[in-house]
């Protein structure tokens, strides 16, 4: 198919194809684009669209022409390239582009997607400047379209009806961020005519500068900045210069502003042929500017000084968006336009009669106007369709006063420069530099500006796996930058609505009495939306009234709900005031009250004794659902076969024993002791009177007052058990005297807690997972939930014995039997004074930390995280074996929240060797800083046997008979809850 020559952007084949009829209207840059490059590939050349074709190799000159235009039915941007060619080369009407008239977006996302964002191209032949003329929003037909299909989609959306009947408008957050997106694509456009023009032509349809240029240059040159690594690589290839390929751009261009004075100032129209210019000798005589020449230069230095306050000049034009001249005018402004109250229709009318009626002077030239009326004979009479060059064929009138040159020699002046490869010299101040310019042939450019075209503004759509989508992702994913510049309203109305939040906050909370219902929830929100709709404003209103919704939520329901009751986790439980279920009760959540257990809706995950098997786990509201019936049940499933030493627990001897009286505390009144045997901690399925707090009214919440531990809890290490004499003297075993079997403990075996009782069950577990040679020490351990590289047990050398190296040799009970190693040992030699062999047992220990989510990892010393790349640990375990080991600890994975996420010391893994020696277990916890007591298993010192590696399993939770210990909160000191020193214990038999 030929293509077409004559028609604005058009091309043809140099060789190949005869130059075809002269088409009507511009091309679209893409259009323009993909016609010369399929050209050049094919061996011709480009053709011009004013006649003949054109020389590839010919020089050009880019200039862009872009800005906003009034109402009315003309486009001034397309006046503009008619007036200063002298023809008609855009249609007078704005003819609807078929891309963006293929119809309404049909589905779901396609209208924000969308961009009315075009490009057209002119290139005129005789003066070698090739126009490009970016139309947007900015412009009517384009605002309308737009419009058009913001209407559409609102009648699609399934939303309940207008009151009036009409479809439902867009919520104003949806439609803000359409036009906000439209607003960013446009300045794509922008960034791309900064980028192959040598000259940019701003249009207004006013006479005033629009001060928010100044915001959207300055969030071009952001955009620019950030951009420049893919628009280098997109160009890399280019047959263009150095410099442009690495500034991304022919030369810093030169901005010109064009203002249209829409009869703000009324302006004389100069006097024609046949008039005498001196005819109103009764004013007085005109000053040597004009009044429009003095608004010129008044803008001038308006703008000039705006852009150079917010830095958006500079002293080096180098590094700027673009440039202004020093010493020569880039203000015009034009007489034209459609005055205030004109009717189209009629102007048009008029204007056709003027250009019908046959005047005298134009009898004379009708035999020279023969053929296609000329361009000229449309612009006598009223010329307020487009813009209009003022004749200057002298410098002065006979007044005085100096003549205002036309657009076409204000705008050459400029393009000479650029023609006659001089270049812009706009750089200012002491030392000034020069900044790089080139003028390109037409082929040239085409490459280079194809190129950003494919990247800036076609590609993104393009597959992301390529590298035109993968730049053109880029730059998509830094138009965020764009944000900070031009979405002022929603950072307005951000900070206004979030001022209105605490308002809201205080009017919710207003008159609330601390336990309420569902429904004076909802009445105090509604009165805070009230509050709060008052105040904020814009389109962030939708995003922080549900914030204030939420906000509200929490607030009910992190304490405020009837049911004060908290699990052990510090959590509260979810439901209104409710029963327990009774022992063989279902719960029936119907009832009123209803009868439920308690449920905090929280869900951790948890291993089993032996640390092998994980479940989720429910939050645990009373201690035996928490330290037994979790792991009972796992026992069952992973670790039911292994070897177990299993703790003293109460034996009863009557049917129905009672639970001990903690006697250090003031006896209640006698109206209370039946409601304080309810205040037990009951399992979910024992449990028959109301919830704690509801039926008491007070929280179960606190410690309450610690009496003095007279037994030698607290920080003293050796009233700990460190000592081994000390510990026997001053706390006996319970395994050495007789337990009672009336009474009981209800809570867990600590310091504080009565001598001679013992609980219903045990809270701890000690598991034998196998031999000692079952952990490989360089491997770690094979369990489910460890973070990589904290998985290992540090080494513990123990010395068996010192003996000389002489007394060594002679020892004949040394010598192991044939065929067999001695397991478990190894020789080292001491140099020094008197030669010695120690022999050394290698035991391991492991300290390991659980959170909620049930990630697991060992810690070598307090507060710090074990992480091995491989080959096991290098650190020893002496250290961590003398210091107070944290109850918790910072998880090493927190999430997003703000809120901290804790792991919990659960279990302590020890490999015992096969040598003559003996370790013993003392495990004393105070999960609290004092007075809180000190926790131990039902046996204080545990004898692990030898040539096993055993698994001592902590408590989930501990609870005294005043309540349970929380975890610490963020404000509290972590080191307050500790695993006292001196766990282990070896002695060498």
């Amino acid at each position: 198919m030929p293509l077409p020559a004559g028609l604005p952007g058009g091309m043809a084949a140099a060789g190949g194809m005869a130059a075809a009829a002269a088409a009507v209207g511009p091309m679209s840059l893409r259009e323009l684009l993909l016609t010369a490059t399929a050209a050049a590939e094919g061996g011709g050349a480009a053709a011009g669209p004013g006649a003949a074709a054109a020389a590839g190799d010919e020089e050009v000159c880019v200039v862009g022409i872009f800005g906003k235009t009034a109402l009315q039915l003309c486009s001034e941007k397309a006046a503009l390239v008619s007036t200063v060619c002298d023809r008609q080369v855009f249609p007078l009407f704005e003819q609807e582009d078929p891309e963006l008239a293929d119809g309404a977006p049909g589905q779901e996302g396609e209208l924000a997607a969308k961009d009315y964002n075009q490009l057209q191209a002119y290139y005129s032949q005789e003066s070698r400047v090739l126009y490009l003329v970016l139309t947007s929003i900015c412009d009517t037909p384009q605002l309308l379209r737009a419009c058009g299909d913001l209407a559409a989609a609102e009648s699609r959306e399934n939303r309940p009806g207008h009151p009036s009947g009409g479809p439902a408008p867009l919520p104003h957050a949806e439609a803000h961020e359409f036009w906000k997106h439209q607003e960013k694509l446009h300045c794509l456009s922008l960034l791309y005519l900064f980028s192959v023009c040598h000259i940019l032509l701003l249009v207004h349809p006013t006479c005033s500068f629009d001060i928010t240029y100044d915001r959207v240059f300055r969030a071009l040159d952001g955009l620019r900045q950030k951009v420049l690594p893919s628009l280098k690589a997109a160009i890399k290839d280019c047959p263009v210069g150095k410099e442009w390929k690495l500034n991304c751009r022919p030369c810093p261009p030169r901005l010109l502003f064009l203002f249209q004075l829409n009869g703000a100032l009324k302006v004389d129209p100069l006097p024609g042929r046949g008039q005498d210019p001196c005819g109103h000798l009764e004013k007085p005589p005109p000053k040597k500017h004009s009044p429009k020449r003095r608004l010129q230069h008044a803008l001038e230095d308006q703008i000039y000084r705006i852009f150079r306050k917010s830095r958006v000049l500079t002293n080096q034009s180098i590094n700027c968006l673009f440039t202004v001249p020093a010493n020569q005018a880039f203000v015009y402004i034009v007489a034209g336009g459609a005055q205030d109250g004109d009717d189209p229709v009629a102007m048009l009318l008029d204007q056709l009669r003027s250009n019908c009626t046959m005047r005298e002077t134009d009898s004379l030239l009708a035999p020279t106007l023969s053929g296609p009326r000329r361009y000229q004979m449309m612009r006598h009479g009223r010329q307020q369709l487009s813009f209009h060059a003022e004749s200057s064929s002298s410098s002065s009138s006979s007044s005085g006063q100096l003549v205002d040159c036309t657009l076409k020699e204000f705008l050459w002046q400029h393009v000479e420069l650029v023609l006659s490869k001089k270049g812009f010299d706009d750089s200012v101040g002491r030392n000034p530099q020069p900044s790089h310019f080139e003028l390109p042939t037409y082929q040239k450019w085409v490459a280079a500006a194809l190129k950003l075209y494919e990247v800036t503004i076609e590609g993104k759509d393009d597959d992301p796996t390529s590298l035109t989508g993968e730049l053109s992702s880029k730059i998509m994913g830094s138009i965020k930058v764009l944000e900070g510049y031009l979405d002022i309203d929603t950072k307005f109305s951000e900070n206004r609505c979030q001022k209105a939040l605490p308002m809201a906050h205080s009017a919710y909370q207003s008159n609330l009495p601390h336990n309420y219902t569902m429904t004076v929830h909802k009445n105090q929100l509604a009165q805070a939306l009230r509050v709060y709709s008052q105040h904020a404003r814009g389109p962030a209103f939708h995003k922080y009234a549900m914030q204030l919704n939420e906000d509200c939520y929490k607030f009910w329901s992190n304490g405020h709900q009837l049911c004060e009751e908290r699990s052990l986790t510090d959590q509260h439980c979810v439901h209104k005031f409710h029963l327990l279920p009774k022992a063989g009760e279902k719960p029936e959540a119907d009832r009123n009250p209803p009868v439920l257990y308690h449920n905090s809706r929280a869900r951790s995950t948890g291993a089993c004794n032996c640390g092998r098997k994980q479940a989720p786990r429910d939050d645990p509201f009373d201690i035996k659902a928490a330290n037994y019936d979790f792991y009972q049940l796992l026992e069952e499933k992973c670790c039911g076969k292994l070897e177990h030493i299993n703790f003293p627990i109460f034996q009863p001897s009557t049917p129905d024993p009672a639970p001990a009286r903690d006697e250090s505390s003031p006896a209640p009144p006698e109206g209370e002791i039946e409601k304080l045997k309810e205040k037990e901690p009951q399992t979910q399925g024992e449990s028959t009177g109301l919830s704690l707090a509801l039926s008491l009214g007070q929280s179960t919440g606190s410690l309450g007052t610690y009496p003095p531990d007279t037994q030698g809890g607290g920080d003293n290490a050796e009233s700990h058990g460190q000592s081994g004499d000390s510990k026997s003297e001053k706390r006996p075993s319970l395994v050495d005297r007789q337990a009672s079997t009336v009474e009981y403990l209800p809570g867990m075996l600590h310091s504080n807690c009565p001598k001679g009782l013992l609980p219903k069950f045990s809270s701890w577990s000690l598991v034998k997972l196998g031999p000692a040679k079952a952990y490989n020490f360089h491997t770690g351990l094979d369990q489910q939930g460890f973070i990589p590289g904290t998985n290992y047990l540090m080494p513990w050398d123990i010395v068996i014995r010192t003996r000389t190296e002489d007394e060594g040799d002679l020892d004949t009970n040394s010598w192991p039997a044939p065929n067999k190693a001695v397991p478990g040992k190894r020789s080292a030699v001491v140099m020094g004074r008197g030669r010695r062999r120690d022999d050394i047992a290698r035991a391991f220990v492991g300290f390991e930390y659980e959170d909620a989510r049930g990630r697991r990892f060992m810690c070598s010393g307090p507060d710090k995280v074990m992480k091995v790349m491989g080959g096991g640990p290098k650190e020893s375990a002496i250290k961590a074996l003398n210091s107070d080991m944290p109850l918790y600890i910072l998880s090493s994975t927190q999430g997003r929240g703000l809120k901290p996420h804790y792991a919990q010391f659960m279990r302590l893994f020890v490999v015992v060797p096969d040598a003559p020696l003996q370790i013993t277990l003392t495990p004393q916890v105070q999960p609290g800083p004092p007075p809180c007591p000190v926790f131990y298993p039902e046996k204080q010192e545990i004898t692990l046997p030898s040539d096993g590696l055993w698994v001592l399993r902590f408590p989930y939770a501990y609870v005294t008979e005043r309540g349970p210990c929380f975890p610490p909160k963020e404000s509290q000191q972590l080191m307050s809850y500790k695993v006292l020193r001196g766990i282990l214990k070896a002695i060498t038999q």
